[in-house]
């Protein structure tokens, strides 16, 4: 993780982005990539070429391949569709649980903001992890997190400065920062670390116990 400056216990809830994040969907999403591309006529590439776009943000993304946010918003429906009839494929990432869990015994706020389904991300959570969190907004447009992160803020009465949000993605990071909440990059998601690194994020965690380290001293 870096920036260990960061004070311990300050943070009074912390947000989440679910695909990457909390749920190990990148596996999943790799394996069905060949039928993605045909249903949508989008470029067949090798593993070695999908490892590649994980430096790649998603406005640059839709430029290269020439593909419109409203066929990125089609796409987006069909996954969530695809995911919900195989479910049961997707866990939690490995150590996440006892995140949720400790973060929940201190006491400390959670919700969860994602462009999937809420019904997804339910059945993933199981009803037990669900009932910890305070707040879901799913179903969140490509460019869209930046309201839904201010509304759970107003929904939870916590301040920005005492909010942690918690993403893989460049667009999650600045949606945070114009939120002014501080922003936790997870490198086990869509985009990898170099790429998140080079936006400066205000820790980056290699693994989701080091999340703790912000609320332990």
């Amino acid at each position: 993780m870096n920036d260990p400056s960061l004070p311990h216990g300050c943070f009074q809830l912390v947000i989440f982005d679910f695909d990457g994040t909390l749920a190990d969907t990148y596996p999943w999403f790799l394996s069905i990539f060949d039928e993605l591309a045909e249903h949508y006529h989008l470029p067949r590439l090798e593993k070695s070429a999908l490892e590649a776009l994980r430096k790649v943000d998603i406005q640059n993304l839709s430029r290269e391949y020439k593909i419109s946010f409203v066929k990125m918003a089609r796409i987006g429906t069909h996954l969530k569709q695809k995911m919900a009839s195989q479910i049961e494929h997707i866990p939690l990432v490995d150590g996440m649980q006892t995140v949720i869990d400790r973060l929940h015994d201190m006491g400390i706020k959670l919700a969860v903001v994602s462009s999937n389904a809420e019904e997804n991300v339910r059945q993933v959570l199981g009803a037990h992890n669900a009932a910890y969190f305070d707040a879901f907004e799913c179903g969140v447009s490509l460019l869209g997190k930046r309201v839904k992160f201010e509304k759970i803020l107003r929904q939870t009465g916590v301040s920005p400065d005492r909010a942690l949000s918690l993403g893989d993605e460049v667009r999650d990071l600045k949606a945070s920062r114009q939120s002014g909440m501080t922003f936790g990059a997870v490198t086990w998601g869509y985009a990898d670390a170099e790429t998140l690194q080079s936006h400066e994020p205000d820790a980056l965690f290699n693994h989701p116990e080091e999340i703790l380290t912000l609320f332990e001293g």
